[in-house]
């Protein structure tokens, strides 16, 4: 082993925006440290900070985060409260159901509930 994850860091335009919006999601309070970084320490989970770039995105993310919920449909509506947008419809497979979503500035993330064994 190398190290242990200290945090994930999306890059963004608006960090104080990205960690407000997320803390809505996850858990835990928003932190601006400055105009530049801000960040949420979600309960049971690393911290996930926002840092910002000049570069928009332009492609699909290559990472991105499951939130595990207990309804998706309902859970969707909250994160649409939020801010978040939906991607096409509920989708399901062998692992069980999830919802494609962006957050406000286009990342993408799903809310997700297992099949239940």
């Amino acid at each position: 082993m190398i190290g242990q994850v200290d945090e994930v860091v999306v890059d963004c335009s608006a960090p104080v925006q990205l960690a407000t919006f997320w803390a809505g999601i996850l858990g835990g309070k928003p932190v601006k440290r400055s105009e530049e970084w801000a960040f949420v320490d979600p309960p049971g989970w690393t911290r996930l900070a926002f840092q910002r770039v000049p570069e928009s995105k332009l492609t699909k993310n290559r990472l991105h985060i499951d939130v595990s919920v207990d309804d998706v449909v309902v859970a969707t509506e909250a994160a649409e409260r939020l801010g978040a947008t939906r991607v096409g419809t509920v989708q399901e497979d062998p692992a069980g159901t999830f919802q494609v979503l962006l957050d406000p500035e286009g990342n993408e993330w799903c809310v997700v509930k297992g099949v239940e064994s």
